[in-house]
């Protein structure tokens, strides 16, 4: 059984679809959530489900590189097999990166290649797009420009906002990432592709 530590910023909703799905398919299961925001909602969730926590602070570190050190201690003191990004707001060095290649994941807001980076949403509602999705894919040094692992897709409708279009890729997040976990613990790297 893979062992996976997940890093979160916010509330963690990726997280929790992770962590349930590992609760009920025997392939991986989860030692570490950690998190650079010691407030982040997500550490309580995980913490009342039995799962170890840890939090280092980036605002607390004089540069990029000691903050990695110092998470980095807390993930390796757990050896985990599988690093998943679920909502990790912070841009990784390479160094760190490298670290961890071939085994951290991430998932993004957008049907990768297109709109890496922030306010996905926006820019797929400005850009006249009549469907959008998320997408899961391995992290490399490139920012969101890793092997894709995974993608779901929804439709844009009339009227959408940021917000209605969040919530409806969020519920796709919910269930691609989990899906591309089983598969990436098995060693399989063919793409999930959801509708």
């Amino acid at each position: 059984m893979k062992r996976v530590a997940i890093l979160i910023s916010g509330g963690g909703s990726n997280m929790l679809a992770l962590v349930r799905d590992m609760g009920q398919g025997g392939h991986a299961e989860p030692v570490l959530v950690a998190s650079n925001d010691p407030a982040a909602g997500g550490l309580a969730k995980a913490a009342a489900l039995g799962i170890p926590t840890a939090a280092a602070d980036h605002r607390a570190f004089p540069s990029r590189e000691a903050f990695e050190a110092a998470l980095s201690e807390r993930i390796e003191a757990v050896r985990p097999d599988i690093l998943c990004l679920a909502g990790f707001m912070r841009i990784l060095t390479p160094g760190f990166v490298r670290r961890y290649d071939g085994r951290m994941l991430n998932i993004h807001p957008s049907l990768l290649p297109k709109y890496p980076g922030l306010h996905t949403h926006a820019r797929a509602l400005a850009a006249g797009d009549t469907e959008a999705g998320c997408t899961v894919h391995e992290v490399t040094a490139d920012l969101d420009a890793g092997p894709i692992l995974g993608q779901a897709r929804v439709p844009i409708l009339p009227g959408d906002t940021q917000e209605t279009l969040a919530a409806r890729v969020l519920t796709q997040e919910h269930r691609l990432y989990p899906a591309v976990l089983r598969r990436f613990a098995a060693g399989d790297r063919t793409p999930v592709l959801l509708p």
